[in-house]
C-alpha cells in the first residue's frame, strides 16, 4: 500500500483539469484528457522532472512558493489548497500532527447542545477515526435500523467496510466508500499511528475494497452532496448532507442530513414522533 499521498493528490488533480481550464489548446492527437507533466511544469515554473519527483513520492517537501504555483496551475479550491499544505507538512520527519493524542470521544457541553437542538434531524458526531461519538434520536432511528449502531463502539468505517449489510443499506456502496476513505485520509493519515492501525486492521478485514481506495482515491473529499440510503422500514431515502468540522481541538466533524426529496422528506416524517416537527425539504 502506497503512503505518498501527496503524489496521488497532484496526479489525480492534474489528470482532472481540461487543457481549455488553463487556456491550452486541444488538438485531435490528444489521449488524456487531463494535463500532461510539461503543462504543469510550465504553468508552474517548474521543471518536468520535479513534477515528476513530486508525483512519483521521490521528494515530497515542496517549498511554499512551488505550492502555490502548482496550486495555481491545477486550479485547486481553497479546501484543497489546505489540504495540499498539509500533505507536505505530514512528510517532514519532525511533523507531528495529532499522531500522540486519542482520538476525541467525548462531546463539549455546548455541541451536545447543538445536537440537541437539531432534533429531530439526523446528525451524528464523528471522530477522525469514523468512530460515532454521538448523534440524535433522528440519527438513531435512520441508522440503528440497518444495524450501523449494533457495536459497543460503533464506527462508520468498519460498518460500511466489513458489515454486509452495509452493501444493501447503500444502494450506491461504491461512492459511499470513496467518500468515507477521502474523508480518513483528510490529514496525516498514515503518519498518525491511531488512523495507520485502523488502516491495517481494514486492509485485513476488508482486503482489496479498501485498500485498493487508499491507493487510488484522493483527498480531500466532499463536505456535502447526497447518497441513497435503503432504510428497511420505510424503503429508500435520498438523503443531502453537509460536513460540519468542529475546531482543531475537538479533532470531530458533525454530519448532518436532510432529505432531498419530498417523498423523504414524508418518510423521515413517519420515523419521527407525532411530537417532533416535520424535517424542512432540501431542493437540489
Amino acid at each position: 500500500m502506497s503512503d505518498n499521498e501527496l503524489g496521488l493528490f497532484l496526479r489525480v488533480r492534474r489528470e482532472a483539469v481540461t487543457p481549455a481550464e488553463v487556456g491550452l489548446p486541444t488538438g485531435p492527437r490528444r489521449r488524456a484528457a487531463g494535463l500532461r507533466r510539461s503543462e504543469v511544469a510550465a504553468l508552474a515554473g517548474v521543471s518536468v522532472e520535479y513534477v515528476t519527483r513530486l508525483e512519483q513520492g521521490r521528494d515530497r517537501r515542496p517549498s511554499p512558493q512551488v505550492l502555490s504555483a502548482l496550486a495555481d496551475a491545477l486550479r485547486l479550491s481553497a479546501r484543497e489548497r489546505v489540504h495540499l499544505h498539509r500533505l507536505t507538512k505530514a512528510a517532514d520527519p519532525g511533523f507531528n500532527c495529532r499522531g500522540d493524542t486519542t482520538p476525541a470521544r467525548t462531546v463539549r457541553p455546548t455541541v451536545q447542545a447543538l445536537l440537541d437542538r437539531l432534533e429531530p434531524t439526523p446528525a451524528v458526531l464523528l471522530n477522525r477515526l469514523s468512530d460515532i461519538v454521538a448523534h440524535t434520536a433522528g440519527y438513531d432511528r435512520l441508522a440503528r435500523p440497518i444495524g450501523m449502531l449494533d457495536a459497543a463502539l460503533p464506527n462508520l468505517a468498519r460498518f460500511v467496510f466489513t458489515d454486509s449489510r452495509a452493501r444493501t443499506a447503500y444502494p450506491d456502496w461504491g461512492h459511499v466508500a470513496d467518500e468515507l476513505v477521502a474523508a480518513l485520509k483528510q490529514g496525516p493519515f498514515r503518519a498518525d499511528p491511531h488512523m495507520a492501525a485502523l488502516a491495517d486492521e481494514l486492509t485485513v478485514t476488508a482486503g482489496d475494497a479498501f485498500a485498493r481506495r487508499v491507493d487510488a482515491v484522493p483527498t480531500p473529499g466532499r463536505a456535502s452532496g447526497a447518497l441513497r440510503l435503503d432504510h428497511p422500514e420505510v424503503g429508500v431515502l435520498r438523503l443531502a448532507y453537509e460536513t460540519l468540522e468542529l475546531s482543531a481541538d475537538d479533532d470531530q466533524r458533525l454530519l448532518v442530513y436532510l432529505p432531498a426529496d419530498a417523498a423523504t422528506s414524508a418518510a423521515l416524517d413517519r420515523l419521527n414522533s407525532p411530537q417532533q416537527r416535520p424535517l424542512r425539504l432540501v431542493v437540489g
